[in-house]
């Protein structure tokens, strides 16, 4: 059962921080209003029954007529994202630590989510803009932002104390007309907890479960499956003789496999301990890019001599110059180096494309700090690389986890940091090659949290349309490109303009050159599977069943 909350209780709550926003007096909390049902306002809603429920976001209306006479609680109509019903839910609500007049009556504004379920089990975490709209010509909306975990206890969020009627029923306010007012509420949802959803049937994609001290691994793993160039090359590693229990190629071969024709999720125990990682200290003692690394490694180890073998270093190899040219003489040492990811600084960098400047820019030798010339002694000179070419897909990995003198331990910068959809590289090449360097985006993988730990998920553009899927280990859900891109900058309120978490950021994102998309993502179809690989894969899923399988 809800407890009535008032405003004096609220204001004893200010200590919460994040479940309290005080803007011009608008306190922001479940309105816990008890038995609340709705009463005969007139409404309009402008999404037909039949669109997707299962959309991550909707926007609908709500009309209250008769407004000067509100006196219980009216509910909307339900709207659908995520499967669960969204309404408008608003009522008139006074200010208990002042005389009462018209003034300090004010008109409570509030979220609901699956207001009329007993369970108990389900949650669903969501953004959303309340939004008072004009009548008159020339008058701005009236807008307030919300986030909230929603769940049974606390399954409508927003202000208590919205907009006072004496406001409200102004006519020079521009926001009543013939006695009545339309709020818009704009909600952007995460698949739901403790429900009933099928990332299958909703995405046509299934997730990784969630087995515990693996941190950015699902993230990872999602991410080479839907670099399909790659996810072939893999199916045709040889792994017939290979120990089921020690081989990562046949554990990584029968976790693509279950992600591309399973309707569940899949589990990664059998990777990881083939990996050696079965702990959370193995994960923690290096990161992603570590992991990253030592994965590609074995798997370029695995197809030297096989019909794929080349296929790691054709994906994912560049070329850079690190050279040192003096400045006084005619003296220069360089030397030509691969990669096959690039650490690029957030620490005070806008967006991307001044990381990458940063990262070409020469550092200058000079001081107590010249170079060694040889014969020539000690010169002033400049030190610095410069890019060869750029590979067919580009592992970005952005620089948030720092180690820090003042405090003498790893610190997670939350600063914003802006990256593109699609980006131009021309300018850092030096020489233009006979293709434009210019990357699509096709995967944000991002952290919430602190150098400590948190949560990790990752978006993907599976097929470079833009289409985005939110990977969260076991659930699959699509989502916008905002969700994907502008929501993961980083940075603070007043920098995005949206309610966001401040801890939440990509830490590592994945572009591929526009001119190879059609071939780093050419479909993976059956065709693609050696038969003595299927046939290899089906015996592995069951030696738990019929041990005599592999013998």
């Amino acid at each position: 059962m809800n407890n009535h909350i008032d405003m004096e209780d609220s204001q004893k709550t200010n200590d919460l921080g994040s479940l309290m926003d005080v803007q011009d007096n608008n306190f922001m909390f479940g309105s816990q209003e008890e038995n609340a049902s709705a009463n005969n306002q007139d409404v309009e809603m402008n999404d037909p029954d039949d669109e997707d429920r299962a959309r991550s976001e909707v926007r609908f209306n709500f009309k209250v007529e008769n407004i000067s006479n509100l006196k219980d609680t009216a509910l909307s109509p339900p709207h659908y994202a995520r499967n669960l019903p969204w309404k408008i839910m608003v009522m008139p609500r006074n200010n208990p630590s002042v005389p009462m007049d018209r003034s300090q009556k004010c008109l409570g504004f509030f979220l609901q989510c699956n207001g009329e379920t007993e369970s108990s089990a389900w949650s669903c975490y969501a953004s959303a803009e309340l939004t008072l709209i004009p009548q008159k010509a020339g008058i701005e909306s009236f807008s307030r932002r919300i986030q909230h975990l929603f769940f049974i206890k606390e399954n409508d969020w927003g202000f208590s104390h919205f907009m006072t009627f004496n406001d409200l029923l102004d006519p020079d306010k521009g926001f009543i007309k013939d006695d009545s007012i339309i709020l818009e509420v704009h909600v952007t949802a995460d698949a739901p907890h403790g429900v009933s959803w099928d990332s299958k049937k909703h995405t046509g994609y299934v997730g990784l479960k969630n087995q515990g001290a693996t941190c950015y691994m699902n993230s990872l793993l999602q991410t080479l499956y839907f670099t399909n160039q790659l996810r072939k090359a893999v199916y045709k590693m040889p792994t017939e003789s290979d120990d089921s229990n020690k081989s990562v190629a046949l554990a990584l071969q029968r976790v693509f496999h279950e992600l591309q024709f399973s309707d569940k999720p899949v589990g990664t125990k059998k990777l990881t301990k083939s990996f050696g990682w079965e702990t959370l200290d193995s994960f923690m003692q290096h990161d992603v890019q570590e992991f990253l690394r030592v994965l590609l490694d074995k798997l370029e180890i695995k197809m030297k001599g096989t019909c794929v073998e080349g296929t790691v270093p054709k994906l994912f190899e560049g070329k850079m110059i690190s050279f040192i040219k003096c400045k006084k003489v005619n003296y220069t040492s360089s030397r030509a180096e691969t990669f096959y990811d690039i650490q690029l600084n957030v620490k005070g960098k806008k967006d991307i494309l001044e990381s990458f400047k940063d990262y070409i820019e020469p550092e200058v030798l000079e001081g107590d700090n010249k170079y060694d010339a040889g014969e020539h002694g000690l010169q002033d000179a400049e030190k610095g690389v410069t890019f060869e070419n750029l590979p067919p897909v580009l592992h970005l990995h952005l620089m948030r986890f720092q180690y820090d003198p003042v405090t003498d331990c790893s610190v997670k910068f939350n600063d914003r940091f802006e990256f593109y959809e699609r980006i131009e590289l021309d300018d850092f090449l030096k020489e233009k090659g006979p293709t434009p360097a210019t990357y699509i985006l096709h995967a944000v993988l991002v952290h919430s949290g602190d150098n400590h730990g948190g949560h990790y998920v990752v978006y993907i553009n599976p097929k470079g349309d833009n289409k985005w899927c939110k990977f969260d280990d076991d659930v699959v859900s699509k989502c916008s490109k905002d969700e994907a891109v502008a929501h993961n900058f980083g940075g603070n309120d007043e920098d995005s303009g949206l309610t966001v978490k401040l801890s939440t950021n990509a830490y590592m994102l994945v572009y591929i050159r526009e001119s190879e998309l059609v071939n780093v993502l050419e479909d993976v179809t059956e065709k693609d599977i050696p038969q003595e690989v299927i046939k290899v894969l089906t015996c592995v899923t069951r030696t738990s069943v019929y041990p005599a399988c592999l013998k």
